[in-house]
């Protein structure tokens, strides 16, 4: 299906966007996937110094500053594609990265204030997190597919030729060696990298993140996915401290204020509980984050404008997805400098 000329988010126009990046304070790969395939970060603005000690550690000794020293400028961690059908984040991340280093988007479009807000702090961007599963699966964008379509290049097929579907793919992990077509959830090993094994040897690309958050010392990580014809959504992150749920819900409140002017609602959790029960919430790769730099990390799931969603809810075309990411990116960028 043809894309906009601004929707970029094969694998060619990524590495491209990387290798041409000059105005990054730092660019490197993290690490390579599965397939053998580079895991790109940019970073813009001074990275923060560290401490002498580990978050955990640092907090065993009820001092946070062991880990970060204070009154540093905030570090912020964006990343696309977890999974590799979910372009929506990568799409909105290649228009800021042009934003950043031509002082326009791909709709050649000027947004001053916002890249005010990046100049004061540390922005890192990991476009592509997940390139096996990116690599295959050929379509740009989910807009304008059907809900089958989506189950397919994302969960991928049983050996039978059957869609795995969501949630059932993950009753299988890794779960490679049991799809006929494996879906772009998973890298080449067959690892969903949102549920790798976090206490034992992990992907290098779940190692990568981690070590990444972990490094720049992150005050907020914001994992970009999609999820169906969903409004702005987002998900509670589970297992992490009072404070992080809050920011979340507040975050969710000031991108619908502004969303809502527009005609584009966001829902977020207001409602902070304990994980309980006999299947309780996974500790998955935002919740992960959290736990090795303290930071805010949460997981927004985009609309992916799909034509017959299982939730029957419309959905949106290429420009309103790009516009409610910048919506977020502005108003995450504000409030963890407390604005």
């Amino acid at each position: 299906m043809n894309t906009p000329s601004f929707w970029k988010t094969d694998l060619t126009s990524i590495e491209s966007a990387w290798q041409s990046a000059e105005k990054a304070a730092e660019k490197r790969i993290l690490c390579r996937s599965a397939g053998g395939r580079p895991v790109y970060m940019l970073a813009y603005g001074e990275k923060k110094s560290r401490g002498t000690a580990n978050y955990s550690s640092a907090l065993g000794a009820h001092d946070k500053g062991c880990y970060v020293p204070r009154a540093q400028k905030p570090a912020v961690i964006l990343i696309g594609a977890v999974h590799g059908q979910e372009t929506e984040g990568v799409a909105a991340l290649m228009e800021l990265i042009s934003l950043l280093e031509t002082g326009c988007d791909l709709h050649g479009q000027r947004d001053d204030a916002l890249l005010a807000l990046v100049r004061q702090l540390r922005l890192v961007i990991v476009p592509v997190a997940n390139p096996d599963g990116r690599a295959r699966v050929q379509p740009d964008a989910m807009v304008g597919c059907s809900f089958d379509d989506l189950r397919y290049w994302g969960q991928g097929t049983w050996k039978d030729g059957s869609l795995c579907g969501w949630p059932a793919c993950k009753r299988i992990h890794p779960i490679a060696g049991h799809t006929d077509f494996l879906g772009g959830y998973y890298n080449d090993d067959g690892i969903n990298l949102m549920h790798d094994n976090f206490f034992h040897p992990m992907a290098a690309e779940t190692q990568a993140i981690l070590d990444l958050c972990e490094q720049e010392c992150a005050d907020l990580v914001i994992h970009l996915h999609g999820g169906g014809n969903c409004p702005g959504n987002f998900i509670p992150t589970h297992y992490v401290t009072l404070e992080c749920c809050r920011f979340i819900e507040e975050l969710g409140r000031r991108c619908n204020a502004a969303g809502m002017r527009e005609g584009m609602p966001y829902v977020f959790p207001a409602e902070h509980t304990l994980p309980q029960g006999e299947n309780p919430p996974s500790f998955n790769l935002v919740s992960a984050c959290h736990h090795v730099c303290g930071g805010v990390s949460l997981c927004y799931e985009s609309n992916e404008g799909l034509t017959d969603a299982d939730d029957g809810l419309p959905g949106f075309d290429h420009d309103r997805i790009l516009r409610m990411h910048r919506i977020l990116f502005a108003e995450s960028l504000a409030l963890v400098q407390g604005k």
